[in-house]
């Protein structure tokens, strides 16, 4: 993954998810708020089971159901906090969508890797073709599905004679 700079934001992210709630008229309990701040806690892609593993292992005393991080999840991404980036192994992988630039992804159809990218050129290329049909276009997401490097060498040979002992 790539490290790209972090954008300046206004409010936290707790804090945006805060009044997001409040205009579903929910309130951020307590176990949404260490969602939140695990979900921001780093900018790795996860899946949902993946995040239920790191609420289970942190040390806050607080037990924080399985269903509580999908609906949180459901909610964060309808917040404009995270988006879906893409489905590897059948299930949904998540990044941040707040305070972070725009990119794309190259996805290994292998292996699942994610491979984060930023192209000027190509953000230009799709302002072009939306002004040609008039289209207002506000983001773009644009996943390349591919074979990584890794996943495209050849396996290792072995010596037959190792295969006989």
């Amino acid at each position: 993954m790539l490290n790209f700079e972090s954008l300046e934001i206004s409010i936290s992210p707790t804090e945006k998810f805060r009044e997001y709630l409040a205009t579903k008229g929910k309130r951020l309990t307590q176990e949404r708020e260490l969602i939140v701040a695990e979900v921001f806690s780093s900018h790795e892609h996860f899946d949902a089971d993946q995040l239920v593993e790191r609420m289970k292992m942190q040390k806050t005393g607080r037990r924080v159901s399985r269903s509580t991080v999908y609906r949180t999840l459901g909610w964060l991404e309808e917040s404009g906090l995270l988006r879906k980036v893409a489905r590897t192994n059948d299930r949904d992988v998540y990044e941040h969508d707040y305070g972070y630039p725009q990119h794309d992804h190259f996805i290994c159809k292998s292996c699942g890797e994610l491979f984060e990218f930023q192209n000027d050129d190509i953000a230009k290329i799709l302002e072009k073709l939306a002004d040609d049909i008039n289209f207002r276009m506000n983001e773009h997401r644009l996943e390349v599905y591919g074979i990584c490097e890794e996943c495209s060498r050849p396996p290792q040979r072995r010596h037959k004679k190792l295969d006989l002992i």
